[in-house]
């Protein structure tokens, strides 16, 4: 499980540390793709492919569920850390997701989601005002 916030920069050529706590849990190969919020998802192989399936039950006569695919896997790539623990993210990935510099990396129970800590900032604050009401709208998981 994947959970904590992290901050690194990402350099000039687009790449990026993973945090240690993050690397054994994604293994050797894993897929970044674009994510919702304007974040970049990351996801272990296992898991991507959990997630495959589940998408592939989509009806491809819908519409919305042709346009969400599309978006979702023309976006993904698969990923190897380099020596230093850093994955090089793809121009159109940092693009998608504001990355120019600094950058906060979330664990999401089964995914990493790296995002522009501008963008990440913005949201945070904007979701904290109204975390309360969104628990509230949600089923009770006797949290």
């Amino acid at each position: 499980m994947f959970m904590g916030e992290y901050e690194h920069n990402i350099d000039e050529k687009g790449r990026m540390i993973i945090p240690a706590k993050f690397r054994d849990e994604l293994g050797s190969t894993f897929v970044l793709t674009r994510g919702l919020d304007q974040c970049i998802f990351g996801y272990p192989l296992e898991e991507w492919k959990v997630l495959e399936e589940k998408l592939k039950s989509l009806p491809f006569t819908k519409k919305d569920a042709r346009a969400f695919t599309r978006f979702f896997f023309s976006g993904a790539m698969e990923c190897q850390l380099d020596k230093q623990g850093r994955v090089n993210i793809a121009p159109t990935l940092r693009k998608y997701a504001k990355l120019e510099k600094e950058c906060t990396i979330i664990g999401v129970s089964n995914r990493i989601e790296i995002w522009s800590n501008a963008v990440w900032e913005d949201y945070y604050n904007d979701s904290e005002e109204s975390f309360g009401e969104i628990a509230e709208s949600l089923i009770d998981f006797e949290l």
